[in-house]
């Protein structure tokens, strides 16, 4: 019994001192970005590029492949009560509120996050960062701010991309292949999906997941043992923690937003 409680104090213990680390790793990492901005083309770009456009193909795939399994289940669903033409708000209103941003949250962690958490952790294996360091040039400045507010930046529109494929995929099979009436389609969802609580709010959404899961990549690779080992479970610790963030995000910003509704 004494061995448990002490196993739970140190893990409660060293949770605490991560996450106060975690927050003095954050305010840093924003008051070192100005580096980030004035060379945006030079550093920034390249780690939108990396985290962004070398997501796409699975963003994209993704997204059609949820948009055609929507469009099935949901014109099943619909076509019981009478209302297969209601198949675009649908497809529309679960994509742009919940699945875009949270689906698209997750396939970025997978792809992008462990990505840079492990070209960061091996930089930090490989003594780079203390050979920056020992140059004078900030690591956190050169390295880490980058690839942060790139990832942040090519959130909200690889999730967009996801959302406009799924619509397309619903479209696909809901019109082209079942033959629900394709003015329909267009006109109910249309009619049904409100900019402002809606499509703003899925960009808010978005938004707040590449900051947590950027924040968590960057620094998992940047606490990580600097070991094979160390660099493979912080790569877990990534995906997992990223996960856990994106859908207790969500659940906390969804709420807020049918506050604001109601």
């Amino acid at each position: 019994m004494r061995k448990t409680v002490s196993r739970l104090g140190a893990w409660a213990i060293n949770a605490v001192w991560r996450l106060g680390f975690a927050a003095r790793f954050f305010f840093g990492l924003l008051a070192y970005s100005g580096q980030s901005f004035r060379r945006f083309r030079s550093l920034t770009m390249r780690e939108i590029y990396m985290s962004g456009v070398l997501s796409l193909l699975i963003i994209t795939v993704s997204g059609l492949f949820v948009g055609l399994v929507l469009g099935l289940q949901g014109f099943e669903t619909l076509q019981r009560f009478g209302s297969s033409d209601a198949l675009g708000t649908l497809v529309a209103l679960s994509l742009t509120r919940e699945l875009g941003p949270v689906v698209a949250g997750l396939l970025f962690a997978s792809r992008a996050g462990t990505a840079v958490t492990a070209e960061i952790g091996l930089m930090k294996t490989t003594e780079q960062l203390k050979a920056m360091d020992m140059m004078a040039v900030n690591p956190i400045s050169r390295v880490v701010a980058p690839r942060f507010w790139g990832g942040v930046f090519a959130m909200p529109l690889l999730a967009a991309l996801f959302s406009a494929m799924g619509i397309f995929g619903g479209w696909l099979i809901g019109v082209v292949l079942i033959g629900v009436d394709g003015g329909s389609f267009w006109s109910q969802m249309q009619a049904a999906v409100d900019f402002r609580y809606d499509i703003v709010n899925g960009v808010i959404k978005s938004f707040v997941f590449g900051v947590a899961v950027s924040l968590i990549a960057v620094f998992e690779g940047w606490d990580c043992v600097p070991t094979a080992e160390g660099i493979s479970r912080a790569i877990t610790r990534t995906v997992v923690s990223s996960a856990l963030a994106i859908l207790a995000l969500d659940f906390v910003l969804t709420s807020f937003m049918f506050r604001e509704l109601s």
